[in-house]
């Protein structure tokens, strides 16, 4: 099976005005543009959970990357439908997934992956992409993956 990694939206393909979440994971925060131009139904459902708190983990089946389940936030029914849906983020790039494969989910990814879940390939839908601070995301990736979980909080940047 082949698998393609594809780019980001060029800036050309981005709305004029910029939005950005505040994401913080742990004791770390970053700032993530929101992706309303790739995914705006999926970034509609997600700033309607705004602010957000829940508990990030490993994603143990999609490589290196950070995953929050978004089960009692989001209808577990709900399916949300492909928008410039993949299953192989870059770097800083977090995926949101509803759909009949597995519960609602954020994959963040920090490094090399493919979601995926016990049942085979996901595709996730792209709300967010963390621009700066990617060697930090990378570092606590590898936290998560030997230390466990960490306090997940999203919300508009202030």
């Amino acid at each position: 099976m082949e698998c393609l990694q594809r780019a980001p939206l060029e800036e050309s393909e981005m709305p004029a005005e910029r939005e950005f979440l505040a994401v913080k994971i742990g004791s770390e925060r970053f700032d993530a543009r929101l992706r309303r131009a790739a995914a705006p139904r999926s970034c509609e459902l997600l700033t309607a959970l705004l602010p957000y708190v829940g508990t990030v983990i490993h994603a143990r089946w999609s490589g290196e990357a950070l995953w929050a389940p978004l089960v009692g936030a989001i209808p577990a029914d709900l399916a949300l439908l492909p928008e410039h849906a993949s299953h192989a983020p870059v770097p800083g790039e977090v995926l949101l997934y509803a759909g009949p494969k597995s519960a609602p989910e954020l994959l963040i990814a920090y490094g090399d992956c493919r979601f995926a879940c016990a049942a085979g390939e996901l595709e996730g839908n792209p709300v967010m992409l963390i621009e700066d601070g990617l060697e930090r995301l990378a570092q606590l990736g590898r936290e998560a993956l030997w230390n466990g979980a960490w306090q997940l909080r999203i919300e508009p940047r202030p």
